[in-house]
């Protein structure tokens, strides 16, 4: 008699996400842990990401500086020693609010390297890693990088260019490899929360309705993975204000009094 063949295990995927110790990178972590995925997540803070890892079921949990390009290969072989690498999540970054008058040089150099080059690193770490196979990479933007946003002057300017970095490395890449961003409007998040309450930055951020959860971003970042879309904004109206605001920012930049005030209000009721 013979044997009937055994059929091959599946091949395991595996996947990245960076600044998983909390927030929308922690719910992008949980999200891909459900749906199969071997995940390894990452963050500055060690202890933090390893608690995380053991909480959620992640396969690692790794100390890992963005701002720093031979980590992003460290991260990448171990995530290969767990299955072929299909999806990679450049989420860590800092949000320093304040305009730029009043950021320091230090600060205004962290936002810089860790939210652009972090995402510049991982992305060309991900490249690397996918070679001739399929892949996904998704950055987590924000819609302050499709306009005008006083009050985090820097901190928009380094989204700006991760939309702008995300939609050219979309054209360049194979048809096999998709890249995308996820663009939301203010998260509940502990970043959101340590800002000045008093600061311009806050106040418009409240001044655009109900705070989004890192449960509604995780979703959206994690459904992009498998589509042609390269910029997704959550909500959709939010992002087509923004769009049509940076047509005229000599305008907007008039109505930037009105909309603080609005948000003041708005973090007043609670």
């Amino acid at each position: 008699m013979t044997p009937r063949p055994v059929p091959a295990a599946p091949i395991q995927r595996s996947a990245v996400v960076t600044g998983a110790a909390r927030g929308i990178g922690r719910g992008i972590a949980e999200l891909l842990v459900a749906q199969g995925y071997a995940v390894v997540v990452t963050d500055v803070d060690g202890e933090a990401v390893q608690a995380t890892a053991r909480e959620i079921g992640a396969v690692a949990g790794l100390a890992h500086d963005v701002r720093d390009p031979e980590a992003h290969r460290t991260v990448a072989e171990v995530a290969a020693g767990h299955g072929r690498l299909v999806a990679w999540f450049n989420n860590a970054g800092v949000g320093d609010d304040g305009r730029l008058s009043e950021l320091s040089e230090e600060q205004v150099r962290r936002l810089v390297e860790v939210n652009l080059l972090g995402v510049l690193w991982g992305m060309r770490a991900a490249l690397e890693a996918f070679g001739d196979g399929s892949g996904d990479i998704v950055n987590t933007a924000s819609l302050s990088g499709l306009g005008p946003v006083p009050g985090y002057s820097v901190y928009a300017a380094t989204k700006a260019a991760t939309v702008s970095a995300t939609m050219s490395v979309a054209a360049e890449t194979a048809r096999r490899v998709r890249v995308h961003a996820i663009c939301p409007d203010g998260v509940r998040t502990a970043m959101l929360d340590e800002q000045d309450p008093e600061g311009l930055g806050a106040a418009l951020v409240h001044s655009g309705g109900r705070i989004l959860s890192v449960e509604e971003i995780a979703e959206a970042a994690v459904g992009l993975v498998g589509t042609g879309r390269v910029i997704r904004t959550v909500p959709v109206w939010r992002g087509a204000l923004m769009r049509t605001i940076s047509l005229a920012p000599g305008v907007a930049a008039k109505g930037t009094a009105l909309f603080a005030a609005q948000g003041r209000r708005a973090l007043r009721r609670g």
